[in-house]
């Protein structure tokens, strides 16, 4: 996972980006109520929350400080954001249709005694460097723990994104 130095480039191709690290999207999740996964108004695309679907379309599940430690639930966000990527891409068209991440919400299912909220998000957050670079790939964030999330996923991330 990248780590946020000036020395890393800006990456203005998304799509090339994710062809040159050798990532796969998971299939694009369907909605699980009445929601849409992405929605777009003007300049500006809001993905609902998503959770971490695996490339076989399963979920992964478990509460981070009992089930998974901080590099799993690292991981788990992480898998996360290549989920909002399918999304996005099956809305846009194209993921380098994205310019630059305006916010990020975060989500940690956890035990009351895990306090490093912010740094399983960060395996989201690092992720979005990776395609953006460290000026649009980064934008305003929380990361918040909670006692439990819908079928015990370890976490689940909306995002608003401003398009070319």
């Amino acid at each position: 996972m990248s780590n946020l130095t000036s020395q890393t480039p800006i990456m203005t191709r998304p799509e090339a980006r994710l062809a040159e690290l050798k990532l796969e999207l998971p299939p694009a999740p369907k909605p699980m109520g009445v929601y849409k996964p992405v929605v777009v108004t003007g300049n500006l695309a809001y993905a609902s929350g998503h959770g971490p679907v695996r490339n076989d379309g399963s979920l992964m599940l478990g509460r981070v400080g009992a089930d998974l430690d901080l590099t799993a639930g690292k991981i788990a966000a992480r898998q996360v954001g290549l989920t909002m990527l399918a999304s996005l891409r099956a809305q846009l068209g194209s993921l380098d249709r994205v310019h630059r991440v305006i916010k990020v919400l975060g989500l940690v299912n956890c035990t009351s005694e895990f306090f490093d909220h912010p740094k399983v998000i960060n395996g989201f957050s690092e992720l979005l460097v990776e395609l953006w670079g460290p000026d649009l790939g980064v934008g305003a964030r929380s990361a918040v723990g909670t006692n439990t999330l819908p079928g015990n996923i370890p976490v689940e991330i909306e995002a608003i994104f401003e398009l070319h």
